[in-house]
């Protein structure tokens, strides 16, 4: 929304709207702006939740394989997780052969690698990026 339409939505003028935008930026709670691309237009119609399991765990190890995921464009998401896998990454694909080639030359050419279970997307059910500001308590 521009500060013109949440002024409107707030019943106030654009200058205090801007001004608490302006304070929002500075102390962190907005962190980007940014464009969200429907990945199935630019050719990626493949979603995959793939779990990786590294075979040793020392902090050099994560460290490293942190920033190597980082620079591999086709993952989307990396989450550092608890239980069976130590890390969930999403990956997109244009199909199944782009993604065996991401499997194959990219996280399999990783050093520590252990096991790979990947989850394909047959259904996006839900995917937001609001952040619930007033989370209901159950």
């Amino acid at each position: 929304m521009t500060t013109k339409e949440i002024a409107a939505r707030l019943n106030l003028t654009t200058t205090p709207v801007f001004e608490r935008v302006k304070r929002l930026e500075r102390e962190g709670y907005v962190v980007r702006y940014t464009a969200l691309l429907d990945r199935r237009k630019i050719g990626l119609p493949m979603l995959v939740f793939c779990d990786v399991a590294l075979k040793e765990h020392n902090r050099d190890f994560l460290l490293r394989f942190e920033a190597a995921v980082v620079g591999i464009p086709e993952v989307i998401e990396c989450h550092h997780i608890t239980g069976e896998y130590d890390y969930m990454l999403k990956v997109v694909a244009r199909d199944m052969d782009d993604y065996q080639q991401f499997m194959k030359e990219k996280l399999a050419a990783l050093e520590n690698i252990g096991r790979v279970q990947s989850h394909f997307v047959m259904t996006e059910v839900k995917n937001s990026t609001i952040l619930p500001l007033n989370p209901s308590v159950s």
